[in-house]
């Protein structure tokens, strides 16, 4: 189990140590330092904030252990109810995001461009998100005028829509990416 620990409050992990903070930011760009918007490299003397789902997958890679705030130890299948209430779809939003961090890239929330997730390649304060994830599961209908939708948001902020198409069985994530051509 990992020896850096956070504390869940409200729908937020907070890591108060400002040394396990800094190690936590620098594995990938994991949450945001208190009060910094946009931080350059780990010189930064605050806590640091995760959005649960990041919790979630520190957890589950162990490395990252969660108490709640009287001190009792949150597990993995605890954490993931927890998101389950905050997160409309979480199984399959969380199947994309472990994903795409297993694949590298860094991953923040999409919320401000109407999507589940921006993509980063290297992070945020270094390069701008190329990509737009919007996350579904293979059954769901999706319309024309939707993906016309996402796709004109994205191209508006020079960003790539791309589809996560979810299966939870088996367990699987395809990715379907749009360009966009002007005639």
């Amino acid at each position: 189990m990992s020896s850096i620990s956070g504390t869940i409050v409200e729908s937020r992990i907070i890591i108060w140590e400002v040394e396990a903070s800094r190690s936590i930011f620098s594995l990938g760009y994991y949450g945001k330092p208190l009060g910094i918007n946009k931080p350059k490299g780990v010189d930064f003397k605050t806590p640091l904030v995760l959005d649960l789902i990041e919790g979630c997958y520190l957890i589950d890679s162990k490395l990252l252990s969660v108490n709640d705030v009287n001190g009792e130890r949150i597990t993995l299948k605890d954490m993931k109810e927890i998101c389950r209430k905050q997160y409309l779809d979480f199984d399959i939003k969380y199947l994309a995001f472990k994903k795409l961090r297993d694949l590298g890239y860094i991953v923040s929330p999409g919320i401000k461009f109407g999507c589940d997730f921006a993509i980063y390649e290297h992070g945020p304060g270094i390069d701008h998100a190329p990509y737009l994830v919007q996350v579904v599961e293979k059954q769901q209908d999706i319309t024309a005028t939707g993906i016309v939708l996402a796709g004109r948001l994205a191209t508006t902020v020079k960003k790539q829509f791309i589809l996560a198409i979810t299966s939870l069985k088996p367990r699987k994530v395809y990715f379907l990416s749009f360009d966009w051509w002007r005639a």
